[in-house]
């Protein structure tokens, strides 16, 4: 008798990121026959967490919000055991260090923020004017005009000290973009919004607890993820298309999703590879717990590389092993260039944390040269699924850049391919 082809499956995800792993989970528990393939040794994409001396570290410095609504419609978050952050900062001035808190979470900031000499009222009524809109409406917030963040902060007049000493550096962690010049209001406002509503945290197990947890209700649900599989191309016949793997065989399938990463995109299809932008994030043991609190630090002053640092294990104990306490400092990383050197980031944490730090053992530096889509404005909050007969594509470049566009685009890329 003769021998028959080899399988055709009815879809194929290329990549185990959020996208990836959420669209297969849906897909599979629909009844597909799903694989995913995945070049790297675990899932999870830029998601991804590292035990290294009993330390938990994440690839990068990242935050869970659970206040994201993909998040508690893709998962347990109960299981997640997310530890909260203080919703707050605290600021290094000229003289000293000062503390600012959302007034409803933390009242017992109140007067320090106020006597802080960063809200001056023109500021704050500034700041409500431009918050307004997006705590009303969102969706209208994304439907309407759009500009640059700096444009729109100066057409409100946020143009003081919470703007320059405050805002910009807190945001520049999270945008990686130091000054809003490059980035969309929309969604600056957007991000800005879920920090107001929600509490960002910490998953106990580090943040690869998200995908592990993705990729476990995707198996439940009869998706086969493959490890270690990379695809090296991307081909479509008339029945189906089929997908090259380095040292493996090519796998077929009726349909493939794209979820890859937005740098790796180019390599497989005819797509413009999107536009990425950088951080750089250092991870130090301290035996002795720096002073102060579970606020993240930012620099007023910009006197440094550093934009954002915090003692994690203040709110995360579970990020370092017992009588050790792990401080992650975030600087910005602009194209393939080097980034911040390890002795411009000691002087600059021991200005901010004290003379201890230089004593503090470094653990790793992570360069994340693409560690986010650019969002430039106008907004783009939704890209179409398919790009072309058989072939759709998902990820945060797609949607927009946070844990919450991931997981919305490969959601959307697998209930349309279900309703095709």
């Amino acid at each position: 008798m003769p021998r028959s082809g080899p399988a055709v499956h009815d879809v194929v995800v290329i990549g185990a990121g959020l996208a990836g792993l959420r669209a297969a989970g849906i897909l599979a528990r629909a009844g597909r026959d799903v694989v995913v393939l995945e070049a790297g040794d675990d899932v999870g994409g830029r998601e991804r967490t590292d035990v290294v001396d009993g330390f938990r570290l994440d690839r990068g410095f990242h935050v869970l919000n659970p206040a994201y609504p993909a998040l508690s419609r893709a998962v347990d978050l109960e299981a997640l055991e997310v530890a909260a952050f203080p919703v707050g900062v605290r600021v290094r001035r000229e003289t000293r260090s000062v503390r600012l808190g959302h007034p409803l979470r933390h009242p017992d900031l109140i007067l320090p923020s106020l006597a802080s000499g960063l809200v001056r009222p023109a500021d704050a009524w500034a700041l409500v004017r431009w918050m307004l809109p997006v705590l009303r409406d969102p969706k209208r917030v994304i439907r309407g005009p759009d500009r640059s963040l700096a444009a729109g902060w100066d057409r409100v007049g946020l143009t003081g000290p919470l703007r320059t000493e405050v805002l910009e550096p807190f945001l520049a962690g999270v945008i990686a973009d130091a000054t809003g010049g490059a980035t969309s209001e929309a969604f600056a406002r957007l991000l800005v919004r879920m920090f107001a509503v929600g509490r960002p945290g910490l998953p106990a197990a580090g943040i690869a607890a998200l995908p592990r947890q993705l990729a476990a209700r995707a198996r439940q649900a009869g998706a086969d993820i493959r490890l270690s599989h990379r695809v090296t191309a991307l081909g479509r016949g008339e029945d189906a298309c089929e997908a090259a793997i380095e040292h493996a065989d090519t796998v077929r399938a009726r349909h493939v999703i794209v979820a890859v990463g937005p740098e790796a995109v180019g390599a497989l299809i005819d797509l413009p590879t999107p536009a990425t932008k950088g951080l750089q994030t250092w991870w130090f043991d301290a035996e002795q717990e720096p002073a102060f609190d579970a606020l993240l630090a930012v620099d007023g002053r910009r006197r440094g590389p550093i934009v954002n640092t915090a003692v994690l294990s203040r709110t995360a104990p579970s990020y370092a092993p017992p009588g050790h306490h792990l401080v992650q400092a975030t600087c910005l990383l602009d194209g393939d260039a080097p980034g911040a050197q390890e002795d411009q980031v000691r002087r600059q944490l021991v200005d901010l944390w004290g003379k201890d730090a230089v004593r503090w053992r470094l653990l790793r530096r992570d360069d994340v040269h693409h560690a986010l889509p650019a969002q430039p404005a106008p907004l783009r909050a939704r890209s179409a699924p398919w790009i072309a007969e058989r072939i759709l594509i998902a990820g945060d470049h797609r949607d927009t850049a946070s844990i919450q566009g991931a997981l919305v685009s490969g959601a959307r890329v697998a209930r349309t391919l279900l309703s095709a």
